[in-house]
């Protein structure tokens, strides 16, 4: 276990804020190491704000974003001492659900939308950066977990596992739920940014999940269970039709927002923040449920043009019976079987 020291603690907190229009001047995200051409594809960033505010008994640094119009993501920085003990864990606990219900709305935090992330951040490890995190491998697993409870060591070496390294004095562990950044030269904000990225798509992707899965709920309630209601209207099977492909543009964009120009390190830090936070995962199953929403729409689709088909044409018939009693009470009237009171 360390000695008592001081450290600085990012917590990352992301949640829905849609905005159509914004007085903020737009941003790329820069400052990256050794990549000054870096940027994600496509992601605009507005900076909303910055506070000082206090939580649970502590100074907070807030700076607040907003990602393409669509995600807040609030950067909140803090001091800890001691930071691997079992006392911090509980008090990192305080802070964080203070600053929770501070900024996330509460339908949100209701709903469970939002994505929280926690990072230490250290500018010394002794001896070297590797063996500080297997000397300290149970207590910074807690830390990243948040767990007071022992964890086991399968359980360790997969919270561990994923390690790159920039030098042999700087180090980032990546992980579900949170990371440790070591920099000898205090450089954290190049891969703080790379983290805010991967939790932002991970949200968007929930978040269009979201969207899918309540497109389905809408047509099986409006076309297979409640019976009662009217038939379907060209008008609806148009609505479901627009917003079916909306998703499907959505979906494309954060697709796209995924490939990123950079440097060596940067592609590798990006690739296991994508495989720890399983967005090729996500992207699959969103993709395979889009896929199966098109078969429904399709078939919705279909079943319409059948149905107004046999309409006009039952209507064709009828017009046709029409036609016919007219002519055959014209035939009768004209050979006298029918005679017109004068």
């Amino acid at each position: 276990m360390p000695a008592r020291k001081k450290a600085e603690i990012c917590y990352i907190v992301a949640f829905p804020d849609p905005a159509e229009e914004s007085s903020e001047p737009k941003e790329k995200i820069r400052g990256l190491k050794d990549a000054p051409y870096f940027q994600p594809v496509d992601v605009d960033v507005r900076t909303l704000g910055h506070i000082e505010v206090q939580a649970g008994g502590v100074q907070v640094s807030v700076l607040r974003q907003r990602y393409d119009d669509r995600i807040q993501i609030v950067d909140c920085r803090f001091q800890m001492e001691d930071y691997l003990s079992m006392s911090a864990i509980q008090e990192r606990e305080v802070i964080e659900r203070t600053l929770r219900e501070r900024f996330v709305p509460v339908e949100h935090r209701a709903s469970g939308m939002f994505e929280e992330y926690v990072i230490l951040l250290l500018t010394k490890a002794s001896p070297t950066p590797e063996k500080f995190v297997d000397r300290n491998a149970a207590h910074i697993g807690r830390f990243i977990r948040s767990q007071r409870e022992v964890l086991d060591q399968p359980e360790l070496e997969q919270i561990l596992s994923s390690r790159i390294r920039y030098s042999t004095q700087d180090l980032t562990l990546v992980d579900w739920e949170g990371a440790v950044i070591i920099a000898a030269n205090g450089d954290f904000q190049s891969d703080i940014e790379l983290l805010k990225v991967g939790n932002y798509q991970l949200l968007r992707y929930r978040m269009l999940d979201q969207s899918v899965e309540e497109m389905l709920d809408n047509i099986n309630e409006s076309f297979f269970i409640n019976k009662r209601r009217p038939r379907p209207t060209r008008g609806a099977v148009r609505e479901i039709v627009q917003h079916r492909l909306e998703v499907m543009l959505d979906f494309e964009r954060t697709e796209q927002n995924l490939l990123l120009i950079g440097d060596w390190y940067t592609a590798k830090l990006y690739t296991a923040i994508r495989d720890e936070f399983y967005l090729e995962e996500w992207k699959k199953a969103i993709r395979g449920k889009l896929d199966n929403l098109e078969g429904i729409v399709e078939t919705i689709q279909a079943n319409f043009a059948l149905s107004f088909e046999t309409l006009m044409d039952r209507l064709q018939m009828l017009g046709w019976v029409l036609l016919l009693i007219g002519y055959l009470y014209l035939y009768a009237l004209d050979a006298g079987w029918i005679h017109l009171a004068k």
